[in-house]
């Protein structure tokens, strides 16, 4: 009983993990929101971008990163895989804005959660938890022994 609670005890990587890539889909929600207002209010030029289709294409894109936030904070493994690609697809964004776009602030406040996430996505704690599917009868912590042949044989 006891190998089972600690196999569905979520590790604090996954959680801060999850609080992160939450944080990055709430923060583009409410830019999709600002953009439908500032749309909507018709005193800025929409000849350039159109505020109602980037406010869609945020709400698109982020709401499921949001909701994968929403499931690594829950312990669902599915939300890894979109929030790694996420992260990855985020990056050459904080570098372009630290190099290439001038605004140093923007690209240090996003590598800030970018880089940070990533790294968590990949700790040991959350690659063990996410492993513990594929091997459900070893304990979580222990070190699987190939030399019998009884580990790496599949019939």
């Amino acid at each position: 009983m006891t190998t089972e609670s600690s196999r569905s005890a979520i590790p604090s990587t996954v959680r801060i993990a999850g609080i992160l890539v939450v944080l990055e889909g709430v923060v583009a929600m409410g830019f999709a929101v600002y953009s439908i207002f500032r749309a909507a209010s018709g005193e800025h030029d929409q000849s350039v971008t159109n505020g109602y289709g980037f406010a869609l294409w945020l709400a698109l894109l982020f709401g499921g990163v949001l909701a994968a936030g929403i499931a690594l904070l829950r312990g669902a493994r599915w939300g890894r895989a979109v929030a790694v690609v996420a992260q990855i697809l985020l990056l050459p964004v904080v570098w372009s804005l630290l190099t290439d776009s001038h605004q140093p602030v923007l690209g240090a406040l996003m590598a800030v959660i970018v880089v940070p996430a990533l790294v968590l996505l990949f700790a040991p704690a959350t690659t063990g938890w996410l492993a513990q599917d594929y091997a459900p009868d070893s304990p979580p912590d222990a070190d699987t022994d190939t030399s019998s042949g009884s580990g790496s044989e599949r019939t």
